[in-house]
């Protein structure tokens, strides 16, 4: 019977290292402190993401458990996709009665792919450029991307670079400039807390938390509107990445790079002339 059983479930070390990285990081939990206006948070993902490249350098980890690793973490996915799922599922009536506002705000969240990707290139970054511009790079990005280009490929490798970029400098970059926003603009604090909603709980709850230190007596209406906001980026965002954004970044990957090769060539040729 327990020959039946993939390896892969039956590798007792890795499944106690991450039980271990697990308890220790949960253990932890979430450290907050304000900078300025600001607020930094730093989540249990981020000492995961430490305590297991720690873990790399002793003796539990092999070569055995990297490519088991790397199974799971694709089974995985799909259950990340069931629960993402189950929360666009209730969030249907809501983004019905939102109306188009919902739909232009995730529109907006294209400017990744129009700003980013070219930066990109332009700064020597090849394939990666994919999955680190077409979206803000949360959990939904991740499994998109896995999916779609496999859990090896270079888009994966960029999607989760972003991914964990974004989770240690995303909050306080929106927390910040939540603040500066909400002091020095004439921008109206519930546009600025809708705005903050883009699909990530820990960029949302550093917004919404600042906007509320400078308007207190409508925090609970920058607070609600700012859930809201997030859990219909997170619905109508899955399938602007799926349908728009990727498709839109792929292509002007291969415009932008086949620009880039034709000029590279016509410059060699001049100079061998």
């Amino acid at each position: 019977m327990l020959k039946q059983i993939p390896g892969y479930l039956k590798d007792w070390r890795l499944h106690a290292a991450a039980l271990l990285i697990v308890l220790l990081a949960e253990s932890i939990g979430t450290i907050s402190f304000e900078l300025g206006a600001g607020m930094i948070l730093i989540l249990p993902m981020i000492y995961a993401f430490i305590l297991g490249i720690a873990m790399v350098f002793t003796p539990v980890i092999k070569e055995k458990q990297f490519k088991h690793s790397e199974i799971m973490t694709t089974a995985l996915i799909g259950l990340l996709v069931a629960k993402v799922s189950l929360n666009i599922g209730p969030a249907i009536s809501m983004i019905v009665q939102v109306g188009p506002a919902i739909l232009l705000q995730e529109i907006g969240n294209l400017g990744t792919v129009l700003l980013g990707l070219p930066l990109a290139i332009l700064l020597g970054v090849k394939r990666e450029a994919i999955g680190m511009t077409f979206s803000i790079a949360r959990e939904g990005s991740l499994a998109i991307i896995s999916d779609k280009f496999g859990f090896n490929s270079p888009e994966t490798r960029g999607v989760f670079s972003i991914y964990l970029f974004g989770s240690i400098f995303g909050a306080v970059f929106f927390g910040l400039m939540a603040s500066l926003l909400a002091s020095f603009t004439p921008l109206n604090p519930l546009a600025l807390a809708m705005a903050s909603g883009v699909g990530s709980a820990s960029m949302m709850a550093a917004s919404s938390s600042s906007l509320s230190a400078v308007y207190p007596e409508m925090a609970a209406e920058i607070q609600s509107l700012a859930s809201a906001s997030m859990i219909l980026s997170v619905a109508t965002g899955f399938f602007v990445s799926i349908f728009i954004a990727l498709p839109l970044a792929e292509k002007m990957y291969h415009l932008l790079t086949k620009r880039k090769s034709d000029k590279e060539a016509e410059e060699k040729r001049e100079v061998g002339s």
